[in-house]
């Protein structure tokens, strides 16, 4: 009875997502490890996931001055903090304005890759490949997570 609204959340997303998960294997009120900034899907994650009762942490960043030099570039390496049980990866591409496709629905458009890793076990729990808009996508995480959770 359950693979029904897993299948019925699979089959909704075949137009413009990809989604594979593992049902009933987040835990709430664990630490997750997420990067820091973002366009505006990341950010909306953390919230999301800070609202559920996750404690989200960002990581500490490591001195990676000698890095950059020998590299002629300038970036930032971060040290994930030690108790995260899962670590939450958004890729995204800048949003898009979208007012007549997504009038009803946050008016912004996303492109992103997401997954969600227990750091534990090495295991993805979730890849989800998609694009949509801003209101729709973030009600569509809370499902996927509503499912992930035990």
């Amino acid at each position: 009875m359950r693979i029904f609204p897993i299948l019925l959340s699979v089959s909704m997303l075949t137009a413009c997502n990809s989604v594979y998960m593992q049902p009933n294997s987040m835990e709430r009120e664990s630490v997750v490890y997420s990067t820091k900034g973002g366009y505006t899907l990341r950010p909306v994650v953390k919230e999301i996931m800070a609202q559920r009762g996750y404690t989200v942490k960002i990581g500490k960043i490591k001195n990676t001055n000698q890095i950059a030099e020998t590299m002629g570039q300038e970036f930032e390496a971060i040290e994930n903090p030690s108790d995260a049980k899962y670590i939450v990866r958004v890729a995204e591409s800048s949003e898009k304005f979208r007012p007549i496709w997504c009038a009803l629905n946050g008016f912004w458009w996303w492109r992103f890759n997401m997954s969600i890793v227990d750091n534990e076990s090495d295991q993805e729990i979730l890849t989800w490949s998609g694009r949509g808009c801003a209101s729709s996508t973030a009600r569509l995480f809370e499902r996927i997570l509503n499912e992930l959770e035990k």
